[in-house]
């Protein structure tokens, strides 16, 4: 299983944006997929997640609201729309794949939100 993260860049506070992750290989064993974040000096920590049918969801705290996960099983991407941006929200952003052999990470999308 491959993961390719896209979508991220440079947005003032206040700002949208949208990351996709492209999955490719054996993608029929995925019980679930997430995105995390990691601030410098600081933890990885899970943003949200969600069920490989995308029928369950759930989100951290700090992006209740304002987050939203989403899957397109048809075109194998995940996808992580971001409203009302902060600059807590700045950080390098993951795609997971939950497999039943395994777990699988992308490369990382920087987020940069400016004040």
């Amino acid at each position: 299983v491959q993961l390719v993260e896209s979508g991220g860049g440079l947005v003032q506070a206040g700002g949208s944006l949208r990351l996709s992750c492209a999955v490719s290989g054996s993608s029929a064993n995925i019980n679930a997929m997430g995105w995390y974040r990691q601030a410098p000096g600081k933890q990885r920590e899970l943003v949200a997640g969600i069920t490989s049918n995308g029928r369950i969801t759930n989100y951290a705290d700090s992006v209740k609201g304002r987050f939203t996960i989403s899957k397109d099983n048809a075109e194998n991407t995940m996808y992580l729309q971001m409203n009302s941006l902060k600059p807590e929200d700045t950080a390098v952003y993951y795609c997971i794949a939950l497999g039943e052999s395994g777990n699988y990470w992308g490369q990382g999308t920087q987020v940069t939100v400016s004040s």
